[in-house]
Parts: structure tokens; C-alpha cells; sequence
């Protein structure tokens, strides 16, 4: 992923937020906002043709470096392309560049209204933790998130 990517990349995360069931975020950050805030690692582009399908990302969940080898996973896929299995694809491919990146667990906090997405991390090797029952309030309304890990198969 590219800053040239991003208007693309925004759009795709504005798409999942208005689904209401992707993140409590109500607004897609600008580009330095979003950089600043994942990996330099470990940023991959699905395409579909010329055009951007999908996106996956990796985000520090602590600045303490004893955590320096977790990540929260950030996938979306364009409305348009929902239902091709690319989340999957591109889920699968950022557990395996996450891994050359010498990550030892991965995770992802997900709505349990989200079913494909819980189950294209399934599949992808995450399991369930735990649900944070309501864990953040959108609109008025208690949200829970269900919590799932990976951790890395080569160590």
C-alpha cells in the first residue's frame, strides 16, 4: 500500500464503517493520521483487475516493547467485491507477512454481527477469545466485540 493508494484504501474503510458493524470509528482518518497509526510493515493491497478490492492492515496494540510482536488486524473489502472470498485472501496473506515479519500474535477485535469476517479469520487460523460484552457504546447502543487471536505457527 501506497499514499497513491489511499483515496482508494479511505474509501473501502469509509464503505465498512457504514455497514455499522465494522469499527466504532464514524470517519475515515487522512493519510498521515492512518500511516502514523499501523505498521510500516505488512500493508497489502487485493486488486480485482486495475481496481483496488480489498485492503488488510497491521496496527502496534502497545507502544511497550514487550508487546512489540502484536498486531491488530485491519481488513476490508470493498462492498462491490464482498462475498469473493478476497477478504480470506487477504487475511491469509497478512498472517503470512506478519510471520516473515517475526509477529507472534496477531489479533482482531471484530462485532459478532460481522459473521464473515469472524469466519474468514476461522479460517485463517484465529480463535475465539472471549466477547468484551459491551465493550463501546455507537449511536446510543452497547456494542460487544468479540476478541480473536493467531498466534505465529513458526515459533
Amino acid at each position: 500500500m501506497t499514499p497513491a493508494d489511499w483515496p482508494a484504501v479511505r474509501a473501502i474503510y469509509l464503505e465498512g464503517i457504514a455497514t455499522g458493524n465494522a469499527t466504532f470509528e464514524k470517519s475515515a482518518p487522512d493519510w498521515a493520521a492512518w500511516d502514523a497509526a499501523h505498521l510500516s510493515h505488512s500493508r497489502l493491497i487485493g486488486r480485482a483487475g486495475d481496481e483496488i478490492a480489498g485492503w488488510a492492515a497491521l496496527a502496534p496494540v502497545s507502544g511497550r516493547c514487550v508487546y512489540g510482536g502484536v498486531a491488530e488486524v485491519s481488513l476490508y473489502v470493498a462492498e462491490r467485491m464482498r462475498g469473493r472470498k478476497i477478504g480470506r485472501q487477504l487475511l491469509a496473506a497478512l498472517v503470512e507477512e506478519s510471520e516473515r515479519q517475526g509477529l507472534w500474535t496477531l489479533q482482531a477485535g471484530i462485532f459478532p454481527e460481522n459473521i464473515a469476517s469472524v469466519e474468514a479469520h476461522k479460517r485463517c487460523g484465529f480463535r475465539v477469545v472471549g466477547v468484551r460484552e459491551k465493550l463501546g457504546r455507537m449511536d446510543g447502543v452497547w456494542r460487544d466485540v468479540m476478541l480473536m487471536e493467531r498466534r505465529n505457527t513458526m515459533l
